[in-house]
């Protein structure tokens, strides 16, 4: 049994739509939720007192919020696949609610992983206020978890698609669960690359396009043997280059 290409087209158009607007959000970056603001006191060096006033221009609330945001930006594409396998799993009429439940669940592992990400850009920010160290030193360690063997046992993991039960709340349940756990495999995989945008004093969005472009690409590639080893997910970028040469042929 295979999924209409009609419903693949109306999820994928949902998905997408929602994570653009959320994008253009990010681009206006209302009451700077996406920056962390500075002031003389914070700059001087850490304190109770700089940091009180830097959670006075900087609320906890707001970052936190910021971090919502670009969670539901670049992630929300990698639900693509698996709300499909709940469509083709679930009755009709279980649709909809069975791929909310997941993408709750989902969302609320990223949100729970984001208090303590905010945390550590508010410290960070105490100590080294404007400075590229922190982002460097985070992206170092992305480096490293790209490579590792860990990191591919949680891609490897977000493949796992099991059977949903079909009927009522116990569909719920399992849909909730099956979100939670792929939040859990997707922090685990992307956490590194998710804060090193978070890190930089300028070029936020840049820097969030290029990791939500590996992100999904990575998460397209087939699972592969946990071992350390230099993983550079190229399926997507084919893709693409395939797709605008027929699109380019097509129109010769």
């Amino acid at each position: 049994m295979k999924l209409s290409g009609t419903d693949r087209f109306k999820i994928s158009l949902v998905i997408f739509g929602i994570s653009i607007i959320t994008w253009l959000l990010l681009l206006i970056n209302p009451g700077h939720i996406m920056t962390m603001e500075h002031c003389h006191v914070s700059a001087a060096g850490p304190s109770a007192v700089s940091l009180k006033m830097l959670l006075q221009m900087n609320p906890f609330s707001s970052q936190l919020m910021g971090w919502g945001l670009m969670v539901v930006a670049m992630m929300l594409p990698k639900l693509i696949v698996p709300v499909q396998a709940i469509y083709l799993r679930s009755l009709r009429r279980y649709r909809l609610i069975c791929s909310v439940w997941f993408v709750l669940g989902y969302l609320t592992v990223w949100m729970i992983a984001g208090v303590f990400m905010v945390g550590i850009i508010i410290g960070l920010n105490l100590l080294m206020p404007g400075s590229y160290l922190p982002a460097l030193a985070v992206l170092t360690i992305a480096v490293v978890w790209q490579f590792s063997p860990v990191k591919q046992k949680f891609l490897n993991l977000s493949h796992n698609h099991y059977a949903l039960r079909a009927f009522g709340w116990d569909a719920y349940r399992d849909s909730l669960e099956f979100g939670v756990k792929h939040g859990v495999w997707c922090v685990g995989s992307g956490w590194a690359l998710m804060l090193f945008p978070m890190l930089l004093p300028e070029g936020h969005n840049p820097a969030m396009i290029v990791v939500t472009y590996l992100m999904i690409a990575e998460h397209l590639e087939h699972p592969a043997a946990k071992v350390w080893r230099i993983r550079i997910p190229l399926k997507l970028l084919k893709y693409t280059v395939a797709r605008t040469q027929m699109k380019l042929q097509a129109m010769r």
